[in-house]
């Protein structure tokens, strides 16, 4: 018998997988901070499964999400990145990935890792919420609004509190598992 799930996961089994094993678990280290920053933000606009199908493809494309790779890429890599049918081939998504391993790598410097500039915002721990079902879920809120605003003035792109409020989904500084969801209850 399948385990109850958040509904929003249940079309597809990549979903599922997705779902069970990293939606909302804690993620302090950066390079898979930056890999799910970056996925969110070409998700802007697009579903989530979108992102996933072609996650091992941005995975290739964008040499595993190495930021300090990414921070030097030059016109040529850009073109060549808009030539890849297996990912988001949007140019300002495309060049902004660039621009934000450089304010990534920026935070880094000013706080000694990302992780700590972006959990000093939930004191290091995740904010708990209890949501009867998946639609229950803001796609914003005060807080996403303040990392958004600060993330902007640090030179992030693409990084509207929804794609903020989604990264924060991700990375687990905010359980938005429903009541009923096995993950929720412990599994």
């Amino acid at each position: 018998m399948e385990p109850i799930r958040c509904s929003w996961c249940t079309s597809s089994d990549l979903y599922k997988k997705y779902h069970d094993e990293e939606w909302g678990v804690p993620v302090y280290d950066d390079p898979t901070l930056f890999e799910f920053l970056i996925l969110e933000t070409f998700q802007a606009g697009l579903s989530w499964i979108t992102i996933l199908n072609k996650r091992e493809n941005f995975r290739a494309a964008f040499d595993y999400f190495d930021y300090k790779k990414i921070a030097n890429y030059s016109e040529d890599k850009i073109e060549e990145l808009m030539q890849n049918t297996g990912i988001i081939r949007n140019k300002l998504k495309i060049k902004a990935a660039v621009s934000n391993a450089q304010a990534f790598m920026k935070v880094q410097e000013e706080f000694g890792t990302f992780s700590d500039y972006i959990w000093k915002y939930t004191d290091g721990k995740p904010i708990v919420n209890n949501l009867k079902n998946s639609k229950d879920a803001p796609a914003t809120t005060p807080l996403s609004d303040e990392i958004s605003k600060d993330l902007k003035k640090r030179g992030f792109k693409f990084v509207g509190s929804t794609v903020v409020y989604a990264h924060m989904q991700a990375t687990g500084m905010v359980n938005d598992h429903t009541e009923d969801c096995f993950i929720r209850k412990g599994k």
